[in-house]
């Protein structure tokens, strides 16, 4: 396939592509049309198709998409058909929540590590994952090949952490501190500012009241 430039809002659409063609499958559904597809995602069957073609395609004219095929095929574009190692920092509630979630094994990412500050919680176990100590951090992301770290910390400590994963080779960053990371051009960020959403969510509501309360 030709290398080319892929703009991030077809990558962000990817997943969301694989997980109704997951939910497809698993209604026996063996192929479809873009049009069908388009009036399931709320997407315009030309978008799709646009966006498939940035990766070469996959649909037959008259024949629409082999649902398995495609599945296998964005899976294999996320790199779900690959492991990627992960560590939590931070086990509090939203860093065991996310260490509970089963699925992350599913698609390739395999949870090596929880790392705490809290004395208290050394030795606790999170699906047969024990939970470590800060200090314990360099030597066992060096020691473990670890690409990802998961930050559930306050911002205050974000940027300090994320500098000394990076510093002994991870790659990646998914961040849900709130706050914004300044790391190397070469190292991937995600970041998922919880608090964010819920203020676009009161915006929308707040506007729909508006719209409706004379109803």
């Amino acid at each position: 396939m030709e290398e080319r430039e892929i703009s991030q809002a077809v990558i962000r659409r990817l997943p969301r592509y694989y997980r109704y063609l997951g939910e497809l499958l698993e209604h026996g559904v063996e192929r479809i049309s873009s049009n069908d597809l388009s009036k399931r995602m709320k997407v315009t069957a030309s978008q799709i198709r646009q966006d498939l073609n940035n990766f070469g395609g996959f649909g037959q004219q008259g024949y629409g998409y082999n649902v398995k095929y495609l599945y296998t095929e964005i899976g294999k574009i996320l790199g779900l058909n690959e492991n990627h190692n992960i560590i939590i920092i931070g086990a509090g509630n939203l860093g065991q929540a996310l260490a509970n979630y089963s699925a992350f094994e599913s698609r390739g990412f395999i949870l090596k590590g929880i790392f705490d500050v809290n004395p208290r919680l050394t030795g606790v176990t999170i699906r047969g994952i024990e939970i470590r100590m800060m200090e314990d951090l360099k030597d066992f992301v060096r020691e473990n090949d670890i690409e990802i770290g998961v930050l559930t910390i306050p911002k205050t400590k974000a940027v300090e952490v994320a500098n000394l994963l990076v510093d002994n080779g991870v790659k990646a960053i998914w961040n849900f501190a709130h706050t914004d990371l300044n790391l190397p051009d070469n190292i991937i960020v995600e970041n998922v500012h919880l608090s964010e959403s819920l203020m676009r969510l009161s915006y929308n509501i707040t506007r729909y009241n508006e719209e409706h309360k004379n109803d």
